[in-house]
């Protein structure tokens, strides 16, 4: 089969592997239908997260159809179209009885911190992900769900991760009425966490990045505020003086490890590696939102250590929430938005790209050419 390929930082292939096989019998074999390229997968690229290996498969975010089940599985059969959380997860142990099914207990030899993730190095379970022709699916009986027929795939295919991962976000931020909720990022995630603040009751939503199409982007899809931070002296103030001088009632963090904006963060956490990415974005939410706010992260930073102002956080009186998304627990809700009409998933799809051409896929999403906001992988055998 045709599957995308990771020789070290920076380079990626397509490349001929063999197909997978049923391993166990609550496996499944799915071909691949959509696979996405998540800005997560940009920290492996860019050789940013430990123990990535030469010949791995990436990819958390794809949808297809189930091609073999395992003699267990109960809940799927051969046809069907699946949407796959990015979470692998085994639906019994005390943290997915929890629906904390981002940090499952049985899936993970390094589960002390997080669960099993598809195509996300050794230190998430390391198993092959979705930017490939097919790919083996573990616990089958509980992570994949049936697209609903209504649902278009490429909207099936942002519930894999980024959607329900925005909406987690926002969630986390415990956002009341009225409240004036920080994005920090304008990616995807943040996009979709823009847009999740106000269902969730936001009176004002402001999205901080750098880069003018994503801002001009996000203002347009989530009707909000956006702030340049190049153009800001002080992110604090800045933002404090935005709202009468008390700071945001809630900041996210939808950026992570390689945040620019600090020449010194950017030196120790990306360049050197001194510390586990650049805390940048983490500084400016501590130090932004309102004294008893909320500040919810979802931003991907590697183990083990940051410099973080946590005396800040304390003296002020913060709550702090973050997590990996526990995707199964939201979908219902997020399938529901999807067929009322309040959100259109795929609206941040801005560029299909077949299989084949994966390496151009990556440089083009890593640089931030085109305008790039989403891109999507097209295996050969969903395009005919």
């Amino acid at each position: 089969m045709l599957a995308m390929n990771y020789r070290g930082p920076y380079r990626v292939r397509a490349v001929q592997k063999a197909e997978p096989e049923i391993e166990h019998p609550n496996d499944a074999i799915i071909r691949v239908t959509r696979a996405c390229i998540c800005g997560s997968d940009l920290h492996l690229y860019h050789g940013l997260v430990p123990d990535t290996r030469v010949g791995t498969t990436f990819g958390h975010e794809f949808t297809g159809i189930v091609e073999e089940v395992g003699p267990s599985v109960r809940n799927l059969k051969k046809g069907d179209h699946v949407l796959v959380p990015f979470n692998i997860f085994c639906g019994s142990c005390f943290f997915c009885q929890k629906e904390l099914y981002s940090n499952c207990h049985n899936v993970n030899p390094e589960a002390t911190a997080v669960g099993g993730i598809y195509g996300y190095s050794h230190t998430t379970g390391g198993y092959d992900g979705g930017q490939a022709e097919y790919v083996r699916v573990p616990m089958a009986d509980v992570g994949p769900t049936v697209i609903p027929s209504d649902l278009d795939v490429d909207d099936a295919v942002l519930l894999t991760d980024a959607y329900p991962t925005g909406y987690q976000a926002a969630e986390m931020g415990d956002i009341e009425e009225g409240d004036t909720v920080v994005v920090f990022g304008a990616g995807p995630v943040g996009i979709f966490a823009a847009k999740s603040a106000w269902l969730l009751g936001a009176g004002r939503v402001i999205v901080v990045d750098h880069l003018e199409y994503r801002l001009e982007f996000v203002k347009r899809f989530a009707q909000c505020e956006v702030v340049n931070f190049k153009d800001v002296k002080d992110m604090a103030i800045h933002l404090k003086k935005m709202t009468d001088w008390l700071g945001p009632d809630v900041c996210i963090d939808c950026v992570g490890a390689e945040a620019a904006g600090n020449f010194m963060q950017r030196l120790t956490g990306v360049h050197t590696m001194m510390q586990a990415g650049a805390a940048t974005v983490l500084h400016w939410c501590i130090n932004s939102v309102r004294k008893g706010g909320t500040v919810s992260i979802v931003g991907v930073y590697g183990p083990t250590f940051n410099f973080v102002p946590i005396g800040n956080a304390l003296n002020k009186g913060l709550t702090l929430r973050m997590n990996q998304a526990s995707v199964k627990r939201h979908l219902p809700r997020l399938i529901e938005h999807i067929q009322a009409g309040r959100i259109k998933p795929s609206e941040i799809i801005t560029h299909r790209v077949p299989l084949e051409e994966v390496a151009d896929a990556y440089h083009l999403f890593s640089s931030k050419l085109d305008n790039c906001i989403k891109p999507v992988l097209i295996p050969p055998s969903a395009r005919h």
